[in-house]
């Protein structure tokens, strides 16, 4: 009997054995739209962004997703070696259409090549369920190291 109740007591306390779903959602929620990223499945994420602004929070977050190892941590130095404006036109599957460059750090054209191939890189992009394409500006501020933080989503700098 005690050890039923023993067996019974361990099947109680004992953790489920998880199996890992193969399509796996989160939500982040930023000052901007939500946006909604299926993990593990492939599947492009999107965005309920109303506007280029919020569209902005979810394109920024979607890339430094794709790059955390050349995200700058912490607040950014003084001088930079490159500070670049660039729109990024995206349409409604999260292709990017077209790069424009607002400011173009022309001083350091490699950066500006290196710029435009993460963009491009990083697409598909979240969808813009709400807006049949958005074009959306973001300041890209480039460290020598090579490391970089989007004005959207930076922490400063000294």
């Amino acid at each position: 009997m005690w050890a039923a109740l023993l067996s019974l007591l361990h099947a109680c306390t004992a953790p489920p054995t998880a199996t890992a779903p193969e399509t796996q959602s989160t939500a982040q929620t930023h000052t901007g739209g939500t946006l909604r990223e299926t993990l593990n499945s492939g599947a492009a994420a999107s965005s309920i962004a109303h506007s280029a602004k919020e569209y902005r929070v979810d394109a920024a977050s979607h890339l430094y997703g794709l790059n955390k190892q050349r995200i700058y941590k912490g607040r950014l130095p003084p001088m930079l070696m490159a500070v670049g404006v660039l729109d990024v036109d995206i349409d409604h599957q999260g292709k990017v259409k077209a790069l424009k460059w607002k400011r173009a750090p022309n001083h350091a054209p490699q950066v500006m090549a290196e710029i435009e191939r993460l963009v491009k890189a990083a697409a598909p992009y979240p969808t813009p369920r709400n807006l049949s394409q958005v074009t959306y500006t973001d300041v890209w501020l480039w460290h020598q190291s090579g490391q970089f933080q989007l004005d959207t989503l930076t922490e400063g700098q000294d």
